[in-house]
């Protein structure tokens, strides 16, 4: 499966476009300025999206990935 297509699959399943999901870090302090914060480590990100969304862990490491700056 491609990136973009679990970006898709996300938005389908939550109703949340990737730009909203940063936003949404944002606020939980996950990044900062569009930037992961330092002291921030996958199984953060991965344990609030499993929890808040119910994605699965796939899905949550291309939300990370995301994060971390990949975009294809």
């Amino acid at each position: 499966m491609s990136f973009q297509a679990y970006l898709n699959n996300i938005q389908a399943k939550t109703g949340k476009s990737p730009d909203e999901f940063k936003s949404l870090a944002e606020q939980k302090g996950f990044l900062q300025n569009g930037k992961l914060v330092p002291s921030v480590k996958a199984t953060d990100v991965t344990n609030w999206l499993k929890d808040e969304f119910q994605l699965g862990h796939g899905h949550c490491m291309a939300i990370w990935a995301l994060f971390k700056g990949k975009t294809d």
